[in-house]
């Protein structure tokens, strides 16, 4: 399928399938939807304390890369586990432009290296980071009570629904530890209904910019 890079509405790019009309990120903004999606109300509920965090479409790195930014002033120790089944390019990581948007040109051989690095090899990216991609699909995750924070950030229901379904979000209940946490911008009913069925704890949160709720989950 054909892929652009977009600006979304606060500056930051995403990448933009034409066939599916579907963006890697908010159109309304991509790190303020990783800043309020996963790292408000999912990363800063553990403060001061040493989790593992498994995200669920990897994608262009953003919500990886804000994550080790925010874990430092969170005094967090991570180990960070990001799947993925369909890469982007060299080239189109050399597009986004998240390094000078969150003012971070600092850690820019961070961001490269977190897409430079070998798949399926754990690597330090600081002494309290840890950071893993595995390239693999959704329906092949088999982890147990591994992980204290999902995000899940698959692509939208409206183009791979399957991805939403009860079978999956019973491999992201295992996934979890007990009181583990899932957070992802989705809103919608029949969402909710998977991940009740599974025994997840849903409530509702304030959404985004441009959406108007989200959906964050426990494993009680």
């Amino acid at each position: 399928m054909k892929r652009e890079i977009i600006q979304t509405l606060d500056g930051s790019t995403t990448i933009h399938i034409k066939e599916w009309d579907e963006c890697y990120h908010s159109k309304f903004g991509a790190i303020q939807e990783a800043q309020h999606v996963f790292i408000k109300n999912g990363l800063s509920l553990f403060e001061n304390k040493s989790i593992s965090i498994f995200e669920i479409g990897f994608g262009t790195g953003l919500n990886a890369f804000i994550t080790f930014l925010e874990s430092q002033k969170l005094h967090q120790t991570i180990n960070y586990v990001g799947v993925e089944a369909y890469p982007i390019s060299v080239e189109e990581v050399a597009m986004m432009n998240y390094v000078s948007e969150l003012n971070a040109e600092i850690e820019r051989v961070i961001f490269e290296k977190m897409h430079k690095c070998n798949w399926e090899e754990p690597i330090v990216l600081r002494d309290d980071f840890l950071f893993t991609k595995r390239k693999q699909f959704f329906d092949e995750i088999d982890d147990f009570e591994k992980f204290d924070l999902i995000y899940f950030d698959a692509f939208g229901y409206n183009v791979q629904p399957e991805l939403w379904s009860t079978a999956i979000f019973k491999k992201m209940y295992d996934a979890l530890k007990p009181n583990g946490v899932l957070v992802t911008y989705a809103a919608r009913g029949v969402v909710k209904r998977s991940m009740i069925e599974v025994g997840l704890a849903v409530e509702k949160l304030e959404g985004p910019p441009g959406k108007r709720e989200m959906f964050r989950a426990s494993k009680i």
